[in-house]
């Protein structure tokens, strides 16, 4: 993107940014696939500045290296409170928008727990009352051969349907492979696999655990995983957005 178009981005709030993309277009593709790709939101500089934090231990309440829990190859930091501005901005903003998508899948699905509140102020305040407490927004980081298996990020009992993720590089550029992975469990048929792609500065916004899908008789609930295929050059870093705290 042009050096301008840099600046104009930047020249925006975070909220105003968020608030500017096409919510009705990205409901209906999380209601259709499960996941949607937003247009820009991070520039460039501003990617680049967030991928430079993962070398400041001070930031981070955690460090797990995949290979230790057979989780794939590479390692990821949990930021620790307080979170960075533009993480905490682009957290608080965007769930109000997912929130709206997360009552309604709950409608689909006759789920009979109390509906997500409007503010995430709110909703974590849910969540500590349930004992979890720690800062889920975490940094991700992959060389050549690093993958990531398929997996659900679910810390407690309270949990938030939907999450996102930064990619903070341009994949074909910085790295090579490393693709978005998304697998279906449909019930009583075989999974259902999907590559999704996005260019440096996008979110990829995906289901967290399961979503509605329209029936014959109804709505009813398919089981999704993600994970990152084999990073086969070059270094990938992205920005996770989890909405729910952990225990």
């Amino acid at each position: 993107m042009p050096k301008a178009a840099h600046k104009t981005l930047e020249a925006q709030s975070i909220v105003d940014r968020i608030d500017a993309l096409d919510w009705k277009v990205a409901s209906a593709s999380l209601s259709q696939r499960g996941y949607a790709v937003t247009a820009q939101i991070l520039s460039r500089e501003e990617c680049e500045s967030l991928a430079a934090l993962y070398a400041d231990e001070t930031r981070f309440r955690n460090r797990i290296v995949m290979e230790r829990y057979r989780f794939g190859v590479g390692d990821y930091k949990y930021f620790d409170n307080p979170l960075p501005e533009i993480v905490a901005s682009l957290r608080t903003a965007a769930y109000p928008h997912l929130a709206s998508v997360a009552n309604e899948w709950a409608e689909n699905l006759g789920e009979k727990s109390p509906r997500f509140p409007a503010e995430h102020a709110t909703f974590l305040k849910i969540c500590h009352k349930a004992g979890q407490t720690r800062p889920t927004p975490l940094l991700l980081h992959y060389e050549a051969g690093g993958y990531n298996c398929l997996h659900q990020d679910i810390y407690g009992e309270v949990a938030f349907p939907l999450q996102m993720v930064f990619l903070l590089g341009q994949q074909s550029r910085d790295w090579e492979g490393g693709e978005f992975l998304l697998l279906e469990q449909q019930p009583r048929a075989q999974s259902k696999g999907e590559v999704v792609h996005a260019d440096q500065g996008q979110a990829i916004i995906f289901t967290t655990r399961h979503r509605p899908v329209r029936g014959t008789r109804g709505f009813y609930r398919v089981n999704l995983k993600h994970g990152v295929s084999r990073v086969h050059r070059g270094t990938r870093y992205t920005l996770g957005i989890i909405f729910h705290d952990a225990k």
